[in-house]
């Protein structure tokens, strides 16, 4: 199939340029764009169980074991005992994490809206509507599993 209209090579693709964008952000604050998203999901006043953070993220708890240590050692996040639990931890922000959430999260919505100043409203709309119905068809397997 030509990949300029194979769907899966265009999401690809596309999410490649993205990452590398955000990564290219993220470096000039000593981070990355994982880092980033780990500070966004968190939560900001009550922080997070840490045995909630992968299954949020959609990460695996290896990969994300790595990303939480290097945070912890750079100050932007600290672990709590759970108060409820006390076999888990609470991963909460810092004051240092928090600001560097402020520096994520305004890199988000510089990226949507310049990409919202080019694209009209229906054609996101349009776009929403077909990344839904992806992740719908993935996920009531009706790609491989029929």
């Amino acid at each position: 199939m030509d990949k300029s209209i194979s769907i899966d090579h265009q999401l690809r693709a596309t999410w490649q340029a993205v990452a590398k964008m955000y990564n290219e952000q993220a470096a000039k604050h000593d981070s990355t764009m994982a880092t980033a998203f780990v500070l966004l999901t968190i939560d900001k006043i009550n922080g997070t169980p840490s045995t909630a953070l992968g299954p949020l993220m959609g990460m695996e708890p290896t990969s994300l074991s790595r990303i939480l240590k290097n945070m912890e050692e750079k100050g932007a996040i600290c672990r709590e005992k759970n108060p409820e639990d006390g076999r888990s931890v609470i991963i909460k922000l810092t004051d240092y994490g928090i600001e560097m959430r402020k520096v994520s999260k305004g890199h988000v919505y510089q990226f949507n809206n310049v990409v919202r100043e080019y694209v009209t409203q229906n054609d996101l709309d349009a776009f929403f509507k077909v990344m839904k119905i992806i992740n719908t068809l993935i996920a009531e397997k009706k790609i491989f599993d029929k």
